[in-house]
């Protein structure tokens, strides 16, 4: 790989980054109506909070989606704990598993809960150089228990889904 290679996928590296920390933004402001400046209209997204799936597409969907699961809580912050990316910048696409954590705390009992996930992106740039989200899935790690159980967190198996597989879109969302 060449030093403009390295200085290629940097760039795109920042810009990636960005988009990540734009839409954790997004979310702990609860701001739905920006997620149609970085998710495709078309983008498939898969929730898997383990015991059901929910399967949408685009930023109208998914935000609406995503203000109903929060409603609940008086605090929601969106955490981002760690990003992994495999960029391909001649193609401009990428590859992310992005760890994330959720502080929240409820309306109901003001009880602090914790929820941490991953979720495996695969990204795309405009002819713009504007990345986007075209592809999501999200699962859930782990949770906090419900008072009755005798653990701190819910704790879930990690899914594995190669970069290489997102970045080649043989995988499904």
């Amino acid at each position: 790989m060449t030093i403009q290679d390295r200085l290629a996928e940097t760039i795109e590296y920042v810009a990636l980054q960005r988009l990540q920390s734009r839409y954790a933004d997004v979310v702990t402001r609860r701001a739905w109506d920006e997620l149609a400046g970085m998710v495709r209209p078309g983008c498939p997204i898969v929730v898997d909070v383990r015991h059901r799936q929910f399967e949408l597409t685009g930023p109208a969907q998914y935000g609406e989606f995503i203000a109903r699961q929060i409603e609940r809580f008086s605090l929601f912050e969106f955490v981002l704990l760690n990003t992994v990316m495999h960029i391909d910048a001649p193609a401009g696409v990428a590859a992310a598993r992005v760890y994330m954590q959720e502080i929240r705390q409820n309306v109901s009992d003001g009880r602090r809960t914790d929820a941490y996930g991953v979720y495996h992106d695969r990204l795309e740039r405009d002819d713009d150089g504007r990345w986007w989200f075209a592809k999501r899935h999200y699962q859930s790690l782990a949770r906090t228990a419900e008072p009755r159980i005798a653990t701190d967190y819910d704790v879930f198996d990690v899914p594995g889904i190669a970069l290489k597989d997102i970045l080649n879109d043989g995988w499904g969302a």
